[in-house]
């Protein structure tokens, strides 16, 4: 690079890779949601859509047929001339490079919207221009969307190069197709539309491949702002390129100021990538974080590098700044520059490892390094300014003293919670760094334990920013390991988590919960008015007694787990676990929420992971086997009237079911990630399980209550069934019923829908008319024992479970 005569010479690439150019990604995510959004229109509107417009037509279109017909013409001629107007102007600005892109951006969206239904369709332009200039002429082009999508793409791709005042002119030119075609009381071509959508989608993916002039770092500009400052630079060198933080140099310089002692810079360059980042970035932590947790945003990029400069400032008047800024710019292209000296002292892990090596000669370990850690933290907060980023790159050792550096996320009059952010980030660096013990000791010695305990519950993945814990091996179970050392110093088994997101994670599943079960009750509701009619000649006692037996499910099902469990947790709170149970189930496919719950309860009931999660595996083992044998003995006593083949698959379905059922056991013994999951995970899990069978063997009371509750699971939804049937006239045996309800059921539980509705109702009233019940009868009865079964629990689950939470039992 030569500036102003001299050469200095620039080691490493400038230019960031596809993946952090946030910008133009931005661009291509925009572009996508736009021709996603034509697509849907045009779906959505396609039988209205000239009626639609000509509406809109005969409202706007206020022009007279010869003024208007002057107006299509002076508009097609200025989109006819328009990529010509801008293959000019590059050729006049010496974008000699551009020219492919150009070309490939014309060429690709030709082709895009040349296909057709019977193949590749070639574009039927005629360019014999007429002795008479009309309207005819120019709407073959105006018409073709392949024209528009053309003018959409070499546009999008040409644009960032040219002058601000042209680009934004022939944008406008080429948005106002729409209005112009409503005005002269035209009808928009739909596709033209959709050649505007896929044209700028081309471009804007070829401009992600070819670049910007923002990509062009003003290194030349650089130069000159630090000259001015009495910075000679002689030489750049690429630390890292940009991303999603700045373009980071080290500068050599041969002259400097008479005041300042440096033999280089370190310069860091934002620009328009990190500028969209930091905007992606404030939004997100503002929707994600609660207000306290985030701080001021800046209306810029320049003033978040001012603030930055600033803060420096700050910490070197109290003597803790590692550098301050030397400049900070604006640069050229829409660049910032900050530039400081190289840090002044050690980082601190060398320091960090120098101490462990000297405590090897020593009778003991010292203490010296953290405690001045803490003690210089202590100083800051005192000053009421906050970090923010105490990373260990971040802090330095000079002489015995620690400096601090980098500034980006630090705050000058800190609030309690950012003080608080700072505690726990120092907490999680220094037990990385010299032990969870030492680490938490001297944070107690020097900050007190109430604040270091209100600090802890910081350690967590949503409160801990990323770029502490990505430089930490094992950062989570390190802050865990944290946590409790600090509870253990302060007598509190258990450090409650700080709430820092606007929403929890158990409000969220609830949230997910709720949509789950309106969009499960949606085909219910569309029945209800049926179904209402239908209740006018229900005999309601039946009905009570149905929702008495159905009752029976839940105290065998609480009592079979209560017996998988050692009945080591309180029955009674059992019980009410089942009915919040059912909501959660019902609200998650294949019922996968109830046992994820029914595994929390006895977490927290005092039972280990493992062996929650082998209690409630047992409990399904025995259901499963209970409900074969009370299926095969039910089918038995049916004899041969009952004609089960109904229910039996084809050979298809059964050929199918084998064919998924090997190439799952094929992915288990050839993907090695699966083995290391069924050796890790699983395997413990089912030898627990095959241990509390043993164990049922020498225990028949054990096993006869989970058998027993198992078998009233089974039989009171039979029971349910067989009294909402007799509540409508009845016309079938009690052992059809448990017959239907068990083959139904088993059916139905593979179904991907949340509870099974849909799937259930009609495996339900498939089997009863397949055994002779009347669809009049079988319809009914199918509902009326899904309300008793499903959807009263559902709504009472609703409560109880929110009361659970609160009771801190799930």
């Amino acid at each position: 690079m030569r500036v102003d005569g001299r050469d200095i010479p620039v080691t490493g690439s400038l230019l960031p890779p596809l993946q952090r150019r946030t910008s133009d990604i931005m661009r291509v995510v925009f572009a996508a949601v736009v021709l996603g959004g034509v697509i849907a229109g045009s779906l959505i509107t396609r039988s209205q859509w000239d009626a639609l417009e000509t509406s809109v037509s005969n409202i706007v279109g206020v022009l007279s047929p010869s003024l208007s017909d002057t107006v299509y013409l002076l508009y097609g001629l200025s989109i006819l001339a328009l990529p010509f107007a801008i293959l000019i102007e590059l050729i006049v600005g010496r974008r000699w490079k551009l020219f492919a892109g150009y070309a490939a951006a014309a060429m690709c969206a030709l082709v895009a919207l040349s296909f057709t239904g019977t193949g590749l369709s070639a574009p039927k332009w005629h360019l014999d221009v007429p002795d008479r200039l009309d309207a005819t002429f120019l709407s073959q082009f105006l018409d073709d969307p392949r024209w528009i999508a053309m003018l959409a793409a070499v546009l999008t791709v040409s644009g960032p190069w040219l002058a601000k005042k042209w680009r934004r002119v022939w944008w406008t030119l080429l948005l106002l197709f729409a209005p112009i075609h409503l005005v002269v009381s035209a009808i928009v071509p739909a596709r033209s539309m959709l050649g505007l959508a896929v044209g700028y989608l081309i471009g804007a993916v070829i401009v992600l491949l070819v670049g910007t002039p923002a990509l062009e770092v003003p290194l030349d500009s650089a130069v000159r702002v630090l000259s001015k400052r009495g910075y000679r630079v002689t030489a750049f060198r690429v630390v890292s390129p940009s991303g999603l933080g700045p373009l980071v140099l080290s500068a050599a310089v041969d002259e400097v100021p008479d005041d300042e002692l440096c033999k280089d810079l370190t310069v860091e360059l934002y620009g328009q990538n990190q500028r969209s980042s930091g905007v992606i970035r404030q939004t997100f932590r503002w929707i994600s974080l609660r207000n306290r947790e985030t701080p001021p945003r800046h209306a810029s990029l320049r003033r978040a590098v001012e603030h930055r400069a600033l803060m420096g400032i700050a910490f070197a008047d109290i003597g803790l700044a590692s550098s301050k800024a030397v400049a900070t710019a604006p640069l050229d292209r829409g660049w910032e520059m900050y530039a400081r000296p190289t840090p002044r002292g050690i980082p601190l892990t060398v320091a960090a490892r120098d101490q462990k090596i000297e405590d090897l000669d020593a009778d003991g370990p010292s203490t010296k390094l953290v405690d001045t850690l803490w003690q210089t933290l202590h100083t800051t907060h005192v000053h009421q300014m906050a970090h923010g980023d105490l990373r260990a790159s971040e802090i330095h050792i000079d002489g015995g003293g620690v400096l601090f550096g980098g500034y980006a996320y630090s705050e000058f009059g800190a609030t309690d919670v950012q003080m608080q952010s700072d505690n726990a980030q120092l907490l999680l660096t220094t037990a990385a760094l010299f032990g969870v013990e030492s680490a938490v000791d001297a944070a107690i010695r020097t900050q007190g334990a109430e604040t270091i305990l209100a600090a802890s519950g910081r350690l967590t993945a949503s409160a801990m920013p990323n770029r502490i814990r990505k430089g930490i091996p094992d950062s989570t179970p390190l802050m865990t390991e944290i946590r409790d050392e600090v509870g253990a110093k302060n007598g509190i088994e258990k450090v409650a988590p700080a709430q820092v997101t606007r929403f929890s994670r158990n409000q969220i599943i609830q949230l997910v919960l709720l949509i789950g079960l309106v969009y499960v009750a949606y085909p219910f509701v569309v029945q209800v008015p049926t179904f209402l009619s239908e209740l006018e000649t229900a005999n309601w006692w039946w009905a009570l007694l149905g929702l008495g037996v159905s009752a029976l499910t839940y105290v065998g099902a609480a009592a079979a787990l209560w017996a998988c469990a050692s009945s080591m947790v309180s029955y009674r709170h059992l019980l009410i676990m089942q009915v919040a149970n059912t909501f959660a189930a019902t609200t998650t496919p294949a019922g996968v929420g109830g046992l994820a719950l029914s595994v929390r309860f006895l977490q927290k009931g005092g039972l280990g992971t493992v062996r929650a999660t082998a209690a409630v595996a047992l409990q399904q083992t025995v259901q499963v086997v209970t409900h074969v044998g009370l299926l095969i003995f039910f089918s038995v006593v049916a004899g041969r009237d009952a004609n089960l083949s109904h229910f039996i698959p084809g050979t298809t379905v059964l050929s199918l079911i084998g064919g998924i059922a090997l190439g799952i056991l094929g992915a288990f013994m050839f993907i090695p990630k699966l083995r290391r999951w069924l050796n890790e995970d699983l395997k413990p899990q089912i030898t627990e399980v095959l241990g509390e069978l043993s164990q049922l063997a020498r225990n028949p009371t054990r096993f006869l209550i989970i058998v027993g509750g198992s078998a009233a699971t089974t039989l009171g939804a039979a029971l349910a069934l067989w009294a909402s049937v007799e509540a409508f006239g009845g016309g079938t045996t009690f052992i059809t019923v448990t017959i239907v309800t068990m083959i139904g059921g088993t059916l139905a539980s593979a179904a991907p829908t949340p509870g099974g509705v849909g799937a259930v109702e009609a495996a339900l009233i498939g089997g009863l008319t397949a055994f002779g019940l009347p669809a009049s009868i079988a319809v009914p009865s199918v509902l009326l024992y899904r309300v008793l079964t499903c959807w009263l629990p559902v709504f009472c689950g609703w409560p109880i479970l929110r009361w659970l939470q609160k009771k801190d039992m799930v």
